[in-house]
This record gives C-alpha cells, structure tokens and sequence, in this order.
C-alpha cells in the first residue's frame, strides 16, 4: 500500500486501500490549455488488475446479501458529497481535460442525477409478481446481482460516464471496478475518493489505471462477470466481440455522426442558437454532438449565415477562465487529428465557411477554433466520419424527404435532432428516423437519467443500454420462482 494519491500522482483504489500501479508502462497528464504535465499516470499489472478483481469478488458475498435500502445509503452520501464538492471536481476535471467550468458543472450534475435514479433500487429491482398463474400456482420474478461488473470509460465525460454504470451496479448488489481514461484520470480518483467518504464497504467499488493492456484483461478476466463501454465505434465493437465471446454482459457505446435537421418550417434563430450549442460545445469531443446540419434549400443561405455570424463570437480559450466559451480540445495529438479533417475536408471541395485555424489563442494549449464547411456532400468525409472536434459541415437537402434520406443513410445511429414549426414534420421524423437519441427543437438529445441513453447501428453493440431501467435490467438476471400448494 502507498497510500492515498497526491495532486500529482494516479493510485489505483483497490479493496479499500490505495496502491501505486506497478505495470512498467505510464504517461504523462497533460493539462491540454497549457501543455504542460500536471501530473502522470502508472499503468497496472496484471497483479494489479487480478488484486482490483479479487478484492471485488471477495466484497460480492456479503454485498450482495445486504439488504437494499442498506445498500443505497451510501449512495444517498455520496449523492450529497458529489454535490457539495463540486466546484473542486469541476476544476479537476477542467484542468485535465480542457472543458470549461460550466461544462465540467453541467457533467457533474449529469452524473449526480444517475445516483439519485439509483437510489430508487428498492422500487426499481421489484420484478413482478401473478397470483393464479395456473391452477393452484403463484408466480414471481426476482431480480438477482451477479457478481463484479467492470466500466471502461472515455476522456470526453470522465465524471459523468462513470456515474452511468456505478451507482446502478452497486444499488443492485453487485461489485464494481472501474477503468477510466489514462488521459484525464484525476477526476475518477476524486470520485474514488468521495466513494470510500460515502462508506461503502471494502471492495464494493475499485479503480484501476492503464491502457489498452489492462482493458483486455479486464475484458476476458474469469472474475468479472458483465462490461459497460464507451468509446470509439472500432474499440467498442473489439470489446463487445471479445468480452461477449468470454461469456460477459456487453454494453459498448460506439462512436457517432449525428444530424440537425433544419426544416423549411423551422424557426432559423432557435434553430442557429441550438446549433452552435450542439457543435461547438466541449469542443465538439460529445457523442451526441451535432456535427452535420442538413439544411433544407429554401432556408439554407440566411441560416448558413446566421450561423456564421454567431459562431464568429465564441470565446476559446482556458476553460477556467470565466469569460470562456470553448475550451481546447484533449491534446495536441488529437489537434493534429482533426486538423487532417479540415485539410480533407478543403480538398474535397467543401466551402469554408469559417476556418477555426485563424483563430488565435495565446499559449501553448491545443485550440482549435470552430470551424464551418459550406455545401459538403453526404458522401464526403466530413459528413460521413467521427471526426470529434469543433468542425460542422452543412449538407443542403431539397425537400425534407431528402434531409431524412441523408440522416438514414450514416452508418452511424447515435442521436439526432430536428427543427420545424410542423408537427406533421415532426411526426415523421419520430417514425423514420433510425437513431436512438432523438430531439425536436432541441440541439442535444441527451435523455434524463430516469431514461436510457440510446443508440442504434454502429453507435451501439448489445442490448441493455446504460442508465434508467435498462441499467437495472443489465446488471441482475431474474429469477421465475414458481410455487403451488395443492392443499391451499
């Protein structure tokens, strides 16, 4: 044991005791305003990932036959925790990972909301009961923990995609471990940090640091009994194959290319202040941002430039400076990434609109200012891949029949919005649409916490999605207990 972690070192959290990883590989974290290192990260050995789950499997006995509403008591405390820490949470998050200071509340609260779904496991993991099922026979489903369930998280929402899976898995009895990004792992050690606060038993909840190393360990390991994911559409579909194919419960959510629809009938200046919001926030590094505008003919010139005008104005800079509008994006690697998009994107020929690599940030950080393409064609790149940055194409469409021919037509079926005046529009967009998280006259369809957060195509590999009742479903299997008493 090393103790607990410092401002600049990572520690697993493990069986209720802090421990240096002792993997032979690590990196640097990297506050992506400035460049510089503000901490690193050890990655951990398979000692450290046997220990993590050991510890988890060893805490499932008793946890999972401690009555339920003992079980939700420590999330009701670490509800409270997470609430009144959050300012530091937030400026963790925002050091490590860039986002700014409003975003990183927005999250935190995101996250909070799963604990309190959470809390209601009592009423949530009743599975039904039929008295006369048959003659002389009464029926009930009961809902059953299953062991120790692992979470391997992205950089993107470090506090609030963890508190996707958390909560639920250990509200329902079952145990924990969670792998978060080795790119901003600060804020899950907070996290962890509030956990043993709340007073959850040893073992109940464990953290574990590393790479891809340590997920494929974790993945196939004979202790962990089910994982949730999220991330890339290629990651997600290698965890599902390989996690599924060792007998786990998969979740895996994939990458993304979601649409904004722009009707003939939409009102343009709700529909330009969604937008904007949809694309740039978090510097477009969301899964359910917005990345292409499907404009129809008879609005998309004053729309395309209203939405100029308005994205002209945003403020990148430092997230923790309080005038900030968009912060940068993760690292200079990924920069360097989307920067190969917008070169892509001129050379197929879209228009540009507004060229984000004009704007100039003092400092050494990874900016990169909001960038619009003109008049791209659905099949271009820049409609078609995830590109994860501040950059929207507009693709014109000539009726709105056509707006939602080019929204079906992705590979991708994360989410999708649209903005009309026309409920006939709307109903059809409802129905027709293949994509999970849908919205109308809303920028960013991002379901509540009482509600799953859905997916379809390539954005999505298994059955249950995460939050709400499906999180519950995922992590218990129901048992049918059958009784008959003849002489009743």
């Amino acid at each position: 044991m090393d103790g607990p972690p410092t401002a600049e070192t990572v520690r697993n959290y493990a069986g209720g005791t802090w421990r240096r990883p002792a993997g032979d590989e690590g990196r640097d974290v990297v506050n992506p305003a400035t460049g510089e290192s503000v901490g690193r990260v050890d990655f951990s050995s398979a000692g450290d990932v046997d220990d993590a789950v050991a510890a988890a499997n060893e805490a499932f006995e008793d946890w999972s036959e401690t009555a339920v509403e003992a079980r939700i008591q420590p999330l009701f405390r670490l509800k409270r925790l997470l609430e009144g820490n959050q300012e530091s949470l937030a400026e963790t998050l925002v050091t490590e990972h860039g986002k700014t200071t409003d975003e990183a509340l927005g999250e935190i609260r995101r996250g909070i909301e799963n604990v309190e779904v959470a809390c209601g496991a009592p009423s949530l993991m009743q599975a039904g009961h039929l008295p006369h099922a048959a003659p002389d026979i009464d029926e009930t489903a009961v809902r059953k923990p299953l062991g120790t369930f692992l979470a391997v998280t992205p950089f993107n929402f470090p506090a609030m995609i963890p508190l996707w899976f958390l909560p639920y898995a250990v509200a329902t009895g079952n145990t924990f471990v969670l792998k978060p990004s080795e790119r901003d792992p600060f804020t899950a050690v907070r996290i962890a940090e509030l956990v043993e606060e709340a007073g959850f038993p040893d073992g109940v909840v464990n953290v574990v640091h590393g790479g891809p190393d340590t997920v494929n360990r974790l993945i196939t390991h004979d202790g962990i009994e089910g994982v949730s994911f999220v991330g890339s559409t290629p990651i997600a579909r290698h965890v599902y194959e390989t996690a599924a194919g060792a007998g786990k419960r998969v979740q895996a959510q994939g990458g993304a290319k979601n649409h904004i629809v722009v009707s003939a009938e939409a009102d343009l200046e709700h529909a330009v202040e969604q937008t904007v919001s949809s694309a740039f926030a978090n510097a477009g590094q969301r899964c359910l941002a917005n990345p292409v505008a499907v404009v129809e003919d008879a609005v998309y010139e004053p729309f395309a430039e209203a939405l100029v005008d308005a994205t002209g104005d945003l403020t990148v800079g430092p997230g923790l400076d309080a005038d900030t509008e968009m912060g940068p994006l993760v690292s200079a690697a990924h920069r360097e990434s989307v920067l190969e998009y917008v070169e892509t994107g001129v050379a197929e020929g879209g228009r540009l609109l507004l060229d984000g690599r004009e704007r100039d940030v003092p400092g050494e950080g990874s900016y990169l200012g909001p960038t619009i393409f003109g008049d791209v064609d659905p099949d271009d790149a820049l409609a078609r891949e995830e590109i994860f940055g501040p950059v929207l194409a507009l693709v014109r469409a000539s009726d709105f029949g056509e707006a939602l021919d080019v929204v079906n037509g992705s590979r991708f079926g994360n989410a999708a919005s649209l903005f009309t005046r026309d409920g006939g529009e709307a109903r059809r967009f409802r129905h027709e649409v293949d994509a999970g998280n849908l919205g109308v006259n809303v920028g960013t369809a991002a379901p509540m916490a009482f509600f799953h957060f859905g997916g379809a195509k390539e954005s999505f590999f298994g059955d249950l999605h995460a939050q709400g009742e499906d999180a519950i479903r995922f992590y218990t299997d129901e048992t049918v207990y059958i009784e008959r008493w003849p002489d009743a």
